[in-house]
Parts: structure tokens; C-alpha cells; sequence
């Protein structure tokens, strides 16, 4: 009977930790997790669910609060049957979910945990059916738990636990995440960052160029064109991964301007500081008069004291042209991948200031707002 006790209380402080562990760290960046919930979405061929922002934070707000809660629930030992019971339902659906994507790969990591640890799609399927095993073995072994009936305070204890989630995620929404799990963190030298990691070597990719001459198609590498090959006409042109590689923790950061110019340089090794808005999709982008008139301010301050102020955004040519119209926006803008924008602040807007290429200062431009009040 004690062997059992202990084989219960190993498998109960463990669930509970890795709950509570997936749920803190998805309520530290609730935008990571608004993210990829929409990525879930898209790649479930729901795009239309992905146009409806208040579903999908509920949606991250309620994954990140039940988990926490689940795992309060279970190693606390105050609520363990309702945890033991979220516990079970949580992994009955992400188990079969888990399959498709390490089958499928729709996404490129789970996001299980955040940025704070990226598994694979194979290692999460893992990771879930070691988990399941687990909770099987606590519903065998429940009769060694003494805490199976539920009271009052276990019920003030698992409210309370879901109060502060959906409390800290709602802080961290409106500022910044605690902990920044990913590259762009304040300190970072983006050069540093975006260098291919030593003993490692980038996707290797293989390019196949179809031709066609006198009603044959054919299928030629780059360095086996014929002489010939003005001859041909071309049909298209194919790329495929051959090698998997590691790509450095910063790999698209590319900022153009309107034209096409590359501006990447002039950013980096700007000697004085660099203040970018972060308006990755200007759709979504907060634009009330308040806003604009606050980072109109903001840039007067930054040039008068010699700074650079420079707008970002991911958006195409025409959303950009009725964002300045319509907004009295008075910096310029310039353009940048989606996912670094994301990547860079959980804002939209926000502030990314950089000095020499390194991350100095970043926040949620509605700290500006709360400043003028």
C-alpha cells in the first residue's frame, strides 16, 4: 500500500506541475497564444473562425486558465477530483489532435509551452502519451489519494486559481510578457542572434527547373542546363527541402521601404537609438485619435533629441494608404516580415528601441496613454 501512495504522489506532483507549468507560461504571453490558436485555425481550413479576434482570446484565455487551474487542483490535492477529471477531457482531445499534426505538420511546433520550450509535433505526441499514461495510472491507483471529496476550500482554492490566470494573462496583455522566451528580448544584439549557430549548417534546399521543347517536358538542376536551354520554354521552377537544418533564433529580420529598398543596415548600425512602432497588421492596429496624437508626440520628442522614428508594418500597399489618410499619422512607414513583427513586441502598436543593433527598451503603446494620464 505505501509503494502505491508513492507511485500516486510521484504522479500527482508531476501532472500538477506540468499543467501548471503550460498554463503560466501560456498566461505570460496570451498574444503568442492568440497567435497560434489562429495558426490551429487556418490550418484546419477555418479561416473564417480566424477573422473573429474576441473567439480566439477567449479561446487562449480559457486553454491557459483551465490548465493552471488543473494543475493547482492536482497538486494542491484540495480539488483532485475535478482535476484529475480536467486533467483527463483536456488530454482526450489534445491526445487525437496531437496525432494529426505529427502526422500532417500543419504547424511548425505545438506550442505546448509557449516560446519557452518548442517541441516538435513528434516530440509533443511524445510528450501526451507519456502524460496520458500517467493519468491512467492515477485513476488506478485514486483509492490511494485520501482527498478525493471535494470541499469548500478546495473550491475557494480552484477559484481563486483561475482568478489570478485570467488576471495575470489580462496584465500581461496590456503590458508585456514578464519573462521574453524569444530573441528579441531586451539585450539582445540582433546581429548575435541572427548568426548561424557554430557546428550548424541552414536548410538545404534543391531547385528543379521544368522545361519544355517540342511537346517534351523535362526536368533539369541548375548545373545540368543545356547549352541549348534558350531554345526551351520554361514551365516552372521547383524547390525542395533535401537537408534539415537550424536556422539562427533570428532569420528574417529585413526591413524595405516602399520602393524595395533594403534598409536592414542602416537600422542596425545606426549609432543613436532607433524607435520603431510595431504595426504588423494596421486592420487590427489600435488607431483611436488618442493613439495617433501619442506617437505623433512621441516622435517630436524621440527627433528633437536626435533619435530615429520609423513605422513598421506587414500590410499591403493600399491598407497602408488609408492608414495615413485616415489617421494623421505623421512618421513614415516602412515594411517588415508578419511573423518578426509579432515576434519582436506582443503589441499592436508597440515600441521596439534598438542602439547599435541591440535591444534596449520595449512596450505596449498604450503605456504612452497611461502616461498622459
Amino acid at each position: 500500500m505505501k509503494t502505491k501512495k508513492t507511485i500516486f504522489l510521484v504522479c500527482r506532483i508531476l501532472i500538477g506541475l506540468l499543467f501548471m507549468f503550460s498554463g503560466a507560461v501560456k498566461a505570460i504571453d496570451p498574444l503568442g497564444s492568440v497567435y497560434k490558436i489562429t495558426d490551429y485555425v487556418v490550418a484546419m481550413g477555418l479561416d473564417s473562425l480566424a477573422g473573429y479576434d474576441w473567439l480566439i482570446y477567449i479561446a487562449a484565455f480559457a486553454l491557459f486558465t483551465i490548465e493552471f487551474t488543473i494543475g493547482v487542483c492536482i497538486l494542491t490535492n484540495m480539488n483532485f477530483k475535478v482535476g484529475l477529471w480536467g486533467a483527463t477531457l483536456m488530454m482526450a482531445v489534445m491526445t487525437p489532435l496531437t496525432v494529426w499534426i505529427a502526422k500532417e505538420d500543419p504547424v511548425t511546433d505545438c506550442g505546448c509551452f509557449g516560446d519557452a520550450i518548442v517541441l516538435t509535433n513528434v516530440q509533443t505526441l511524445v510528450k501526451n502519451i507519456v502524460i496520458d499514461i500517467i493519468i491512467i495510472v492515477m485513476w488506478i491507483l485514486r483509492k490511494a489519494n485520501r482527498n478525493w471529496k471535494v470541499t469548500v476550500l478546495a473550491w475557494i482554492v480552484t477559484v481563486v486559481a483561475m482568478l489570478a490566470s485570467v488576471g495575470f494573462g489580462m496584465w500581461t496583455l496590456e503590458n508585456l510578457p514578464v519573462v521574453d522566451f524569444r530573441p528579441y528580448y531586451v539585450g539582445a544584439d540582433i546581429r548575435k542572434q541572427m548568426e548561424q549557430p557554430e557546428g550548424t549548417h541552414p536548410d538545404k534546399y534543391e531547385t528543379t527547373f521544368v522545361y519544355k521543347k517540342d511537346g517534351v517536358t523535362k526536368e533539369f538542376k541548375l548545373t545540368e542546363l543545356p547549352e541549348d536551354i534558350k531554345e526551351w520554354e520554361f514551365v516552372e521552377q521547383k524547390t525542395e527541402l533535401v537537408e534539415k537544418g537550424v536556422q539562427p533564433p533570428i532569420h528574417d529580420f529585413i526591413i524595405t521601404d516602399i520602393d524595395g529598398n533594403d534598409w536592414t543596415n542602416d537600422v542596425l548600425d545606426n549609432e543613436g537609438k532607433t524607435y520603431l512602432v510595431v504595426m504588423w497588421d494596421l486592420n487590427k492596429t489600435e488607431t483611436s485619435a488618442e493613439m495617433m496624437r501619442a506617437l505623433n508626440e512621441l516622435q517630436d520628442s524621440v527627433t528633437a533629441e536626435c533619435a530615429t522614428f520609423m513605422g513598421i508594418t506587414a500590410s499591403d500597399d493600399i491598407t497602408l494608404d488609408k492608414f495615413m489618410e485616415g489617421t494623421g499619422a505623421r512618421f513614415g512607414m516602412w515594411f517588415m516580415d508578419p511573423i518578426q513583427l509579432k515576434t519582436m513586441v506582443r503589441a499592436n502598436p508597440g515600441i521596439f528601441v534598438i542602439e547599435k543593433g541591440v535591444v534596449v527598451e520595449k512596450y505596449n503603446a498604450k503605456k504612452l496613454l497611461r502616461t498622459e494620464d
